[in-house]
C-alpha cells in the first residue's frame, strides 16, 4: 500500500515553508503517490491554487490546516492538524480558522483558537490529529500519568467522536522516538488510529538551508548565531513512500493509515456558480422590475441635463439602447450588481467624497450612465456596452470605482455596514521576495557585509519583473562575479532557491468582496487583529473562481488633487464662488494652448517625458485626440508604427485611407487607423455582420492569438463579408489588418473616461496654476522626488514658491498670492501631520516672535530637539530667528528653559513676566541666541536638503559658478547642439539593455539653471558609471543633440569625472580672504593646523588681507602648497576670520583622463 502526506506547509504557510505548489504536485507524481494534504499554519491561502493544480494533474488534493488550539487545562496552546472529510467540513474549517483569528489571540506569531469557540456542530466533517510536533500531547505522554492522558483524549473525542488521530514522526529529535511509542501505546489502548507525519516543510532535503536561511529572515537573525531556535530538521522534506516506510518499520500501518484517511478525505469546488449580493428593495416592486424603473427614470434626468448632443442622437435612440441593456443584465442576472454599485456610489457623492467619472469598459454601459456609476455619455463617443457585457459569453460584470484617496475607506465602511459586517470584506494580496530584496535579505542572513550585498544587490536592474536569472544574462558584471566568486555564488544560489517566495500578505488595493450571506462560508477570513478590516483568505482570482463577486474600490490621487483645487478655487477667487468642475467646457482655447505646449507636468496621464513628447508631436485640437492619446502612448502602437502614421495622417503628410468606403464612419475620427478594441468590434459588425456580442468574441480571440480560434474566426468574417457582397480576397486582407491592430488596440471606454480626468486637470492648471500645483505638490509631499520634480514644473510656470514658515505655512502647500506659494509644513522631512497642524492651530491668535516662544507654545505636544532640528533646516524658523546657525545652537537651550518653565508653573511659581505679559503670551520673552557664526550658503542648503529632499533656496553649483566659467564649463541652460562641459549634480541613473545585451546608462544632472539628460553607452558606460552616483557632483563632456524626437537636448557622454577628483589636480590657486580686524593667533594656529593635515599638492595658496584703510594679497609660497579638497575648503570656512575662500582653475584645457 502507498504513502500520502498528510502534513504539508507550502510558501502559504508564510516563514515555516517553502514548498511551491506546482512543485509539490509534479513532485507528488514523479514519486507515484496519488494523493497529497497541504495543512497550512493557520490558514487555507491555497485552497483554490492548490485544488486546481492537483486536478490538473490527477492527483486527489486533500484540504486541512495547522491549528493551535487552546485546550482547557493546558498551559500551552497545542498544535493540531485538521482535515476536511467533506464540503460540510470545509465550510466548517473555514469558519474555525476564522474565529482563530477574529476571537482568538496572537501567542509568538500563532493565532491560537479557544476551545470554547470549538463546537461538536463546528467539528462535524472533520479529522482531527493530535500527538504530532508541537503538540502538548507530546510531551505530556511522558511527564502525566496515563489517566490524565485518557482524560485529554477524552476532551478531544467530545468533538471528534470517531475521527480522532495520533500523528508519530520521525524527524530526528533527540526523544521523538521515545514519544513515538508511547504515543502508540496511549492510541491503541484508546482505539485511535495512528498516521505517519513527515511535517514538511521544504520539498527535497538539499532545500534545507534554504528553509533555515527563509526563517533567519523573518526572525532577524543570521544562520552563524549559535543560539539561534533550531525547530527544524533536515529530515522534513518530501520523502518518498520507500523513505516513510523505512522511518516507520517498526508500525507499518501507521503508512498504511495515511492511504485510509486520505480516501475518506473528498472535498470538491464547483465553479459554475454565482453568489450574488441581495439588494434591498423598499418599493415593494420585483428587483427586475424596480431595476427597469430606477433605470428609465435616471435616463430621463440625464436627457434633461444634456447641453449638446449630436443630431442623431434622439431620446428614442437613448430609451432604445437602455431597454436593450436592461434586457441583457435582467437576462444574465445581474440587477442586483448594478443596483450596489448605483447605491454605494450614490451614498459616496452625497457624503462629498469624489468619484470618477468611469474607468475600465463599464463607461460603455448606457445603464451605468443613467444609474450615475458613470459620468460618460456611451452613445456620444460610439462605446459599446457588449465590450463590458457580452450576453454571448457569462462573465460577472466588473466596475472599477475610482474614489478620492481620502475618502476611499469611508465607501468601505458604509458597504460594511449597509450589506453586514460578516458579509464584506477586503482582499487579500501575497508580497513575494523579489530579486534585489532577496539578495540583500541572504546576504545579511549569510552575515556578510553591508557594503559587499548593498553593492551586489545595485546590480540586479530595477526593471518591473526582473528576476535574478534574467538580471545575470542582463548585467555582465554581476555573472562575472558569480563565476569568480564563491561567497557571491553560495549567496546567489541560495536567493535563487528562495526567490518569489511569499514573503507576507497585505490587502489589496481597491477589491470588496459582498456576499449574500457570512463570507466564513465561502473563505476563512484573515485580519491582523480582532479589531482590524477583514481580509478573504482567497486572492482576488480564486474570490471569482468560486463565484463571490468582487467590487474595486480604487483610490485615485487625482481625484483628491482636484477636489482639493476645487475647494482652494471657491475660496480665492469669491467671483467663482460656485465653481463646478462637471461643467466645464470640453473645447477650452487656453486649456488646449497649455496642452501643444507640452507643460503637462501633473497633468493626469500626460505627465511623462514620453508623453510630452508625443503631445508636441501630435498637436492635440480637441477632446477626442486626448482620448486617442491615451490610447496610443503604449508600447504596442509605439513601436508597431501605429503612433507615426496616426500623426502624419493628422498633419497631412499622408493620406487618410480607408480598407473600405463601409467603414469610414467607424475610422474617421481616427484618420482610417484602427486605435480602439470598439472599432475592431464595429467593422465586424458592419463588414462582416457580427453581432456586436459575436464581436467581442473576435476580439478576445484575436487578442489571445489562439490558433484554432482564429482559424474559425476568420472563416465566420469571411463567409459573413462575402454574404454582404464583398469580395472574399478583400475580407482577408481586411481580417489580416484587423489581426494585426488588434493586438495593439485599446479599450475606448477607458480611454474616454480616463481623458476626462486629464482634461480636468489640464483646465484647472492652464487656468487656476497656483492653486492647482499647490494640491498636485500637497498631494505627493511624502514623495521628495516628485516634489523636485512638481517644484520645477511650478517655477517652469513662472509661479515662486517660498520657504515654509511657521507663520504663513498650512500643513499642505498652499497659495499666499497670486503667483506664490508657501511649502506646506508636511513636507518637511521628520516633522509629521500632528506637530505642522498643532503649529498651525497655536499661531491663530497671533504669530511666533521667536524660538522660545515657539517651544512654549507647543510645549503641550512636547515638541522635542528633533522637530525643532527640521524646522531650522527647513527655513520655516527664518523670520523669527537671527540666523539658522545661531537656532539651531540654542535649541538645547530653549528646551530646557522651556521644561524650567513648566515645572515652576506646576509649582504655581510666577515671574515678573507672568504679570506683565497679556493672556496667552508667551512668560520667556526676549531669547538670548547663542552666538555663532552663520552657515555658509553651501552649508546651509546641505542642511535644507536634509529637512525638504531638495534645494529649494539655492543651489551648491552657484558657488562653483564663476570657477568653472573661466574653463569652459557652461550652465545647463545655456547648452547647444555641439561638444559641451557641464557640471552637475546627479539625480538619477538608470541602467538599461541595449538589444545586443550591452549595459548602458541614462543619468540626469542638474545645476542651479537646469536639469540634462546624459546617456553612457558601452565604454563610456563601463569606464565612468562608477561616478554617476545620486547627489555626487560631476564634470561631464560630450556631445549635446536633439533627442531622438527632436524636442528636446541629450549630451551623449565619453567623459566623467567626480568633482572632488577633478580638484585635486586642477586647481591653481587657493585665494583666502581673511579679516584683518578678526585675526587671532588661534586662527593662525588652525589655518596651519588644516594645511599641516591636508596632503601636499599643485595649488598655491594665496592670502588676500582687508582691512578698512587698505588690503593685501600675500602668496604663501611653496611649503603652503596643497592638493585642494571639499574636506579643505569647508575646514577654512569654518575658521574664525576667514571671510572666504575662492578657486582658481587652471587656464589649460581640461585635462582628460579616466579618473
Amino acid at each position: 500500500m502507498s504513502f500520502v502526506h498528510l502534513c504539508v506547509h507550502s510558501e502559504y504557510s508564510v516563514v515555516k515553508g517553502i514548498v511551491r505548489l506546482n512543485q509539490l504536485i509534479e513532485r507528488t507524481k514523479a514519486l507515484g503517490m496519488t494523493a497529497v494534504a497541504l495543512t497550512d499554519h493557520v490558514n487555507m491561502f491555497a485552497a483554490i491554487k492548490f485544488f486546481n493544480a492537483a486536478r490538473a494533474q490527477g492527483i486527489k488534493p486533500i484540504f486541512g490546516c495547522e491549528l493551535w488550539i487552546q485546550w482547557e487545562g493546558d498551559l500551552q496552546p497545542s498544535r493540531t492538524i485538521i482535515w476536511c472529510q467533506n464540503n460540510q467540513g470545509y465550510q466548517n474549517i473555514s469558519i474555525l480558522i476564522s474565529k482563530a483569528y477574529l476571537l482568538g489571540a496572537n501567542q509568538n506569531n500563532q493565532w491560537v483558537l479557544p476551545e470554547s469557540s470549538l463546537t461538536p456542530e463546528l467539528a462535524e466533517g472533520l479529522f482531527a490529529c493530535v500527538g504530532g510536533q508541537g503538540c502538548q500531547l507530546r510531551t505530556q505522554v511522558i511527564q502525566q500519568s496515563t489517566n490524565t492522558l485518557k482524560l485529554k483524549i477524552n476532551q478531544m473525542k467530545r468533538y471528534f467522536p470517531d475521527r480522532l488521530l495520533m500523528g508519530v514522526c520521525a524527524l530526528g529529535f533527540e526523544t521523538e522516538h521515545h514519544e513515538n511509542e508511547e504515543l502508540v501505546a496511549l492510541a491503541a489502548t484508546e482505539t485511535i488510529p495512528v498516521v505517519a507525519l513527515n511535517d514538511v516543510c521544504f520539498l527535497k532535503e538539499e532545500d534545507f538551508e534554504a528553509h533555515e536561511a527563509r526563517i533567519c529572515i523573518e526572525q532577524g537573525r543570521v544562520l552563524a548565531d549559535a543560539s539561534r531556535p533550531k525547530n527544524f530538521t533536515r529530515e522534513q522534506y518530501f520523502k518518498s513512500p520507500e523513505a516513510m516506510r523505512s522511518c516507520f518499520e517498526q508500525w507499518p500501518d501507521v503508512i498504511e493509515n495515511t492511504e485510509r484517511l486520505a480516501q475518506c478525505c473528498n472535498v470538491w469546488f464547483e465553479f459554475s456558480e454565482h453568489f450574488l449580493p441581495d439588494f434591498p428593495i423598499e418599493s415593494g416592486l420585483s428587483l427586475e422590475a424596480h431595476f427597469r424603473q430606477t433605470a428609465h427614470s435616471g435616463l430621463t434626468q440625464r436627457l434633461k441635463a444634456l447641453t449638446h448632443r449630436d443630431d442623431h442622437l434622439s431620446d428614442s435612440t437613448y430609451f432604445e439602447r437602455l431597454d436593450i441593456e436592461c434586457d441583457t443584465i435582467i437576462k444574465m442576472g445581474f440587477c442586483g450588481y448594478f443596483l450596489i454599485v448605483s447605491d454605494f456610489i450614490a451614498w459616496a457623492k452625497s457624503s462629498g467624497i469624489p468619484v470618477g467619472p468611469g474607468r475600465g469598459s463599464g463607461a460603455g454601459s448606457l445603464v451605468a450612465y443613467v444609474l450615475n456609476i458613470t459620468d460618460i455619455d456611451p452613445l456620444a463617443y460610439d462605446l459599446l456596452f457588449e465590450r463590458f457585457l457580452n450576453p454571448e459569453r457569462v462573465s460577472m460584470p466588473d466596475f472599477d470605482i475610482d474614489f478620492c484617496m481620502e475618502g476611499r475607506n469611508r465607501v468601505i465602511e458604509y458597504v460594511s455596514e449597509r450589506y453586514g459586517r460578516d458579509n464584506v470584506s477586503q482582499i487579500i494580496t501575497f508580497g513575494t521576495m523579489a530579486a534585489r530584496a532577496v539578495v540583500r535579505d541572504v546576504g545579511r542572513v549569510l552575515s556578510h557585509p553591508y557594503g559587499f550585498v548593498d553593492q551586489l544587490a545595485k546590480l540586479v536592474p530595477m526593471d518591473l519583473g526582473m528576476t535574478l536569472s534574467r538580471a545575470m544574462e542582463q548585467e555582465p558584471l554581476l555573472l562575472e562575479r558569480y563565476q569568480s566568486s564563491s561567497e557571491v555564488a553560495e549567496l546567489i544560489d541560495l536567493a535563487l532557491k528562495l526567490e518569489g517566495v511569499i514573503r507576507g500578505v497585505g490587502k489589496h488595493a481597491g477589491g470588496v468582496v459582498i456576499a449574500p450571506r457570512p463570507l466564513q462560508t465561502f473563505t476563512p477570513i484573515y485580519c491582523e487583529t480582532p479589531e482590524s478590516s477583514l481580509v478573504s483568505q482567497f486572492d482576488k482570482d480564486d474570490i471569482e473562481s468560486i463565484g463571490l463577486v468582487k467590487f474595486d474600490f480604487l483610490g485615485l490621487k487625482t481625484l483628491t488633487i482636484i477636489d482639493w483645487t476645487v475647494q482652494m478655487i471657491r475660496s480665492n477667487h469669491p467671483e467663482v464662488e460656485n465653481f463646478d468642475i462637471n461643467t466645464i467646457r470640453l473645447d477650452d482655447e487656453t486649456a488646449f494652448k497649455l496642452l501643444q505646449s507640452g507643460q503637462t507636468t501633473a497633468v493626469f496621464q500626460l505627465e511623462s517625458r514620453g508623453m510630452k513628447d508625443l503631445i508636441i508631436r501630435l498637436q492635440p485640437d480637441s477632446f477626442e485626440e486626448i482620448v486617442a492619446l491615451v490610447a496610443l502612448f503604449r508600447p504596442g502602437p509605439l513601436q508597431a508604427g501605429m503612433v507615426d502614421d496616426y500623426i502624419d495622417r493628422k498633419h497631412g503628410r499622408k493620406a487618410v485611407t480607408y480598407p473600405d468606403p463601409c467603414l469610414v464612419d467607424i475610422l474617421k475620427p481616427t484618420y482610417g487607423v484602427i486605435l480602439y478594441q470598439e472599432q475592431v468590434m464595429q467593422i465586424a459588425q458592419v463588414f462582416s455582420g457580427y453581432t456586436l456580442g459575436g464581436a467581442d468574441l473576435l476580439r478576445r480571440a484575436m487578442g489571445k492569438k489562439k490558433i484554432e480560434a482564429m482559424a474559425k474566426q476568420r472563416a465566420i468574417f469571411v463567409e459573413g463579408a462575402v454574404s454582404r457582397g464583398h469580395e472574399a480576397t478583400l475580407a482577408t486582407q481586411l481580417f489580416d489588418l484587423i489581426e494585426k491592430f488588434a493586438g495593439y488596440g485599446f479599450n475606448k471606454s477607458h480611454s474616454v473616461a480616463y481623458a476626462l480626468l486629464s482634461y480636468q486637470t489640464l483646465f484647472l492648471k492652464a487656468h487656476y496654476p497656483s492653486e492647482f500645483m499647490a494640491c498636485a505638490l500637497s498631494a505627493d509631499m511624502d514623495h521628495t522626488d516628485k516634489v523636485l520634480r512638481l517644484v520645477q514644473a511650478t517655477q517652469s510656470l513662472g509661479i515662486k514658491v517660498l520657504p515654509p514658515n511657521v507663520n504663513a505655512s498650512q500643513y499642505r502647500f498652499s497659495v499666499e498670492r497670486k503667483g506664490v506659494l508657501i511649502y506646506g509644513l508636511g513636507a518637511i522631512k521628520g516633522l509629521g501631520q500632528q506637530v505642522s497642524e498643532d503649529i498651525v492651530k497655536m499661531r491663530k491668535d497671533r504669530p511666533y516672535q521667536d524660538l522660545s516662544d515657539l517651544i512654549h507654545r507647543l510645549n503641550e505636544v512636547k515638541v522635542n530637539r528633533k522637530t525643532l532640528e527640521c524646522l531650522v533646516r527647513s527655513g520655516a524658523l527664518d523670520s523669527i530667528i537671527p540666523h539658522r546657525a545661531s537656532a539651531f545652537a540654542s535649541i538645547d537651550m530653549a528646551l530646557a528653559q522651556a521644561d524650567q518653565f513648566k515645572r515652576d508653573a506646576a509649582q504655581g511659581q510666577t515671574s515678573l513676566f507672568d504679570v506683565i505679559s497679556p493672556v496667552g503670551e508667551a512668560s520667556i520673552q526676549g531669547f538670548n541666541y547663542v552666538q555663532v557664526k552663520p552657515w555658509r550658503e553651501w552649508h546651509q542648503l546641505k542642511e535644507e536638503k536634509i529637512a525638504l529632499g531638495l534645494y529649494l533656496t539655492g543651489h551648491p553649483i552657484s558657488s562653483l559658478r564663476t570657477a568653472v566659467s573661466s574653463v569652459g564649463v557652461i550652465p545647463i541652460d545655456a547648452v547647444k547642439t555641439q561638444e559641451q562641459y557641464v557640471i552637475g549634480l546627479v539625480t538619477g541613473l538608470r541602467v538599461m539593455q541595449g538589444r545586443r545585451g550591452q549595459s548602458m546608462g541614462f543619468a540626469t544632472i542638474e545645476d542651479e539653471t537646469g536639469s540634462l539628460d546624459v546617456a553612457l553607452f558601452r565604454d563610456a558606460f563601463h569606464h565612468f558609471r562608477a561616478h554617476m552616483v545620486v547627489d555626487q557632483c560631476v564634470m561631464v563632456k560630450g556631445v549635446v543633440s536633439q533627442d531622438a524626437l527632436g524636442q528636446g537636448l541629450r549630451m551623449q557622454a565619453d567623459w566623467v569625472t567626480p568633482w572632488s577628483t577633478y580638484l585635486e589636480s586642477h586647481v591653481q590657486q587657493l585665494k583666502i580672504t581673511l579679516d584683518q580686524s578678526h585675526i587671532t593667533t588661534e586662527t593662525l594656529n588652525r589655518l596651519k593646523s588644516a594645511f599641516k593635515v591636508a596632503e601636499m599638492g599643485p595649488t598655491r595658496v594665496v592670502f588676500l588681507y582687508h582691512q578698512p584703510q587698505a588690503s593685501a594679497q600675500v602668496d604663501a609660497g611653496q611649503a603652503w602648497q596643497v592638493t585642494v579638497s571639499d574636506a579643505l575648503l569647508e575646514q577654512l570656512m569654518d575658521i574664525e576670520g576667514v571671510l572666504d575662500t575662492a578657486i582658481v582653475l587652471s587656464p589649460h584645457p581640461i585635462k582628460i583622463t579616466d579618473a
